[in-house]
């Protein structure tokens, strides 16, 4: 039997520990056998990334880019014990994040349906698809230990050079904190992602946030998904019978 040919790289990003010897498994005796592999190697193992100083991270996500599939094993992202172990620079931030941060992706995690694999919930023939933004927040959070008493300000230093302070709390003793941000830009793309995956899936689409206590940065995401929902896709949604539901995060939980 002739092997399939590949026209276009895969950029393969190898991983730590059991992903290593299972990858290379698959590889072995799942896909060598009958396609004629073509791919773009990156070692993302934790040893690699601490020896490029985790550019190799930032050069397996460029190549996706540039290529626009990758296989991605599971990797290590280090905490205080693993920077002994494996003797470690630094405590390396987490590949995804950095992945997904220059992908500005989005993911969608879907189940998997297998032919003669009968699913837990036998009557459940409209399996759930979620989908989660996948920039900023706590992936691209800074962190601080406060020491003791003292006050903790959020400061937004406009070009001009003006400022806007909001208080995050007064410490009377030592405490933590953590600033997160996101960008609108990104938040759109990850609505129109939403939005063309439903049209595609033929799925509805529903969107939590919390934007009862968060009535600024979870009200943003909420406002912007309506926006583009009214303007792009709500004539689509109609045509295909689908529907965009908005509503609190605790009852799409519950």
């Amino acid at each position: 039997m002739d092997k399939i040919k590949m026209t276009t790289p895969l950029v393969e990003m190898d991983g730590d520990e059991m992903t290593r010897i299972l990858w290379k498994m698959i590889k072995d005796e799942l896909l060598e056998p009958f396609i004629e592999l073509n791919t773009e190697y990156y070692d993302l193992g934790l040893e690699y990334r601490n020896e490029t100083d985790d550019q190799v991270t930032i050069d397996s996500a460029e190549a996706t880019k540039k290529y626009g599939v990758a296989v991605k094993c599971a990797t290590i992202t280090p905490n205080a014990a693993r920077m002994d172990e494996y003797n470690l620079k630094e405590m390396w931030k987490s590949p995804n994040g950095t992945i997904r941060a220059i992908l500005d992706g989005t993911v969608f995690r879907a189940p998997i349906i297998v032919k003669g694999i009968e699913p837990n919930v036998k009557t459940w023939t409209k399996p759930i698809t979620l989908a989660r933004h996948a920039y900023g927040d706590v992936y691209k959070g800074t962190e601080m230990k406060i020491p003791g008493a003292g006050k903790v300000e959020l400061v937004y230093t406009a070009a001009d050079g003006t400022e806007t302070r909001e208080l995050v709390h007064e410490f009377d003793g030592p405490g933590i904190v953590q600033g997160v941000h996101n960008v609108e830009k990104s938040i759109r793309s990850f609505a129109h992602s939403c939005f063309k995956y439903a049209l595609d899936t033929k799925q509805d689409l529903w969107f939590a946030t919390k934007d009862t206590i968060s009535k600024k940065y979870d009200h943003t995401f909420k406002d912007i998904f309506q926006e583009i929902y009214d303007a792009d896709y709500a004539e689509a949604f109609e045509a295909a019978g689908l529907e965009y539901f908005y509503t609190l995060i605790d009852d799409a939980v519950a």
